[in-house]
């Protein structure tokens, strides 16, 4: 059996070193000493990190204003719009009627329709998905079902949910939980299906039961791409929710955007706009960190 063995320069100059030390006991050789690092504070990364969102921001302003001027003011300007902000951000929990609240009420109250869709979707989906993934069988019995329920647009099942749940409410968390679903079942599966056969195979030497087989081999392997699942599924709910309350009305973000349109209050409109684009990028980020916390890359030898 022939090894090749690779020589890197550094295990190469090494080398020599240690002949010339044998050759000449009294010799010594200086190793060259990397140049000190310069304190100082990476002014360039910091530039780097700051000014392209500035200049983005700074874009959308710029298109922002010439699109104001170019309506005629039917569009509000960016100072007109932030002078509103702070005028509803200064009290945004206030009540003064059921359908009178502060966007901080109905932000609340459509992430609580969203959490429990999305939850109610969790215990459904990642079991499935491990079914899906570890039996053949079930494989080819529900992916034609998959592959024909995932392309339907959510809304279409709106109308589903107020007939079966005779309420506004419930049909909302319907439609979340058969839209943000599907990510889940389909990640896990494929996360299930791309174990290494390796392991599957110690498991049979081992004689383990499907419990242990399940927490310590598939769970730890699927647990990247059930993450990755989850955050696409958030992502998704919290997309339709709002699509969903302007068609069911009540207290939410949606509702909240329809009735501001109702009464022709633009600013407010745009208001809801970020509103919902700032809450989204937080459940995505903080989705991203928990699964970028539980992905392990592996290691090479």
């Amino acid at each position: 059996m022939v090894s090749a063995v690779f020589h890197s320069p550094l295990a190469a100059a090494a080398d020599d070193v240690a002949v010339m030390q044998k050759a000449s006991p009294q010799a010594t050789v200086a190793a060259p000493m990397p140049p000190a690092a310069k304190p100082g504070f990476d002014w360039n990364g910091l530039l780097m990190a700051v000014m392209p969102p500035v200049l983005g921001l700074v874009l959308l302003v710029i298109i922002w204003s010439m699109v104001s001027m170019g309506t005629a003011g039917s569009i509000p300007t960016p100072w007109d719009t932030a002078q509103q902000a702070v005028s509803i951000f200064s009290d945004p929990f206030y009540r003064k009627g059921p359908n009178d609240q502060g966007v901080g009420w109905n932000v609340l109250a459509s992430l609580q329709r969203v959490a429990l869709g999305f939850g109610l979707a969790a215990v459904v989906g990642i079991p499935a998905g491990f079914v899906i993934g570890r039996f053949e069988f079930m494989s080819r019995m529900f992916s034609p079902l998959i592959s024909l329920m995932r392309p339907v647009s959510p809304l279409a099942w709106l109308p589903i949910g107020l007939l079966v749940f005779k309420g506004a409410n419930p049909a909302a968390i319907w439609t979340i939980f058969i839209c943000s679903i599907w990510p889940m079942v389909i990640n896990t599966a494929v996360g299930v299906q791309r174990v290494p056969q390796d392991y599957m195979n110690v498991a049979r030497v081992l004689n383990l039961s499907e419990w242990k087989i399940v927490t310590k081999i598939l769970f730890p392997s699927v647990l990247p791409y059930m993450l990755t699942g989850v955050r696409l599924a958030v992502g998704t709910a919290w997309l339709v929710i709002v699509a969903a309350e302007m068609l069911t009305g009540g207290v939410g973000i949606g509702f909240w955007v329809w009735d501001e349109w109702n009464n022709l209050n633009v600013k407010n409109i745009i208001i809801a706009i970020f509103v919902i684009g700032i809450v989204g990028l937080m459940l995505e980020y903080a989705l991203i960190k928990i699964a970028t916390a539980f992905t392990f890359e592996e290691v090479k030898s």
